[in-house]
């Protein structure tokens, strides 16, 4: 039997791996009634013979960490869409983001306890993305959760 090979919609995620470090804007919410500055840091890695895409991320304010994440983004062959499974130290139950890209934009949602959470991914300029987390509660109406600007440090 022959191995599979990654796919050229496998290959689209190798546009993620990297080391990024950027500057976030986190709006008010319930989570985070003042919200602010932040900077954002990820370090995503290839895995699985190019199947996947590991992130560790964390979040820093204030000059500490406050916040960190684990995401594994890969293609679904099955489902023909692609997948993040998000876990993070806000202790929620782990989140599987789906959706597909449109170009050179990756958009997931994902049912979440207070309605759905959209994250997006900009990788339309070379070797820098921007990340949008926007929430809703009904799927129709949505509100700007944070937002990052990102430059590859590798």
């Amino acid at each position: 039997m022959q191995m599979p090979r990654p796919t050229e919609a496998n290959k689209k995620l190798e546009r993620l791996v990297g080391h990024w470090t950027g500057n976030e804007s986190i709006a008010p919410s319930p989570i985070d009634p003042q919200g602010g500055p932040a900077t954002g840091r990820a370090h995503n890695r290839a895995a699985l013979d190019g199947f996947a895409v590991i992130q560790d991320y964390e979040q820093e304010r204030d000059g500490k960490v406050s916040f960190r994440g684990h995401g594994v983004f890969r293609f679904d062959a099955m489902q023909n869409d692609y997948v993040m499974h998000w876990f993070d130290s806000f202790g929620f139950p782990p989140s599987d983001y789906r959706g597909q890209f449109h170009g050179d934009v990756l958009t997931l949602i994902a049912n979440i306890p207070m309605g759905q959470s959209r994250a997006t991914f900009d990788l339309s300029t070379p070797n820098k993305y921007v990340f949008k987390m926007d929430v809703s509660q009904d799927g129709q109406t949505w509100h700007p959760f944070m937002q990052g600007h990102y430059t590859r440090k590798d």
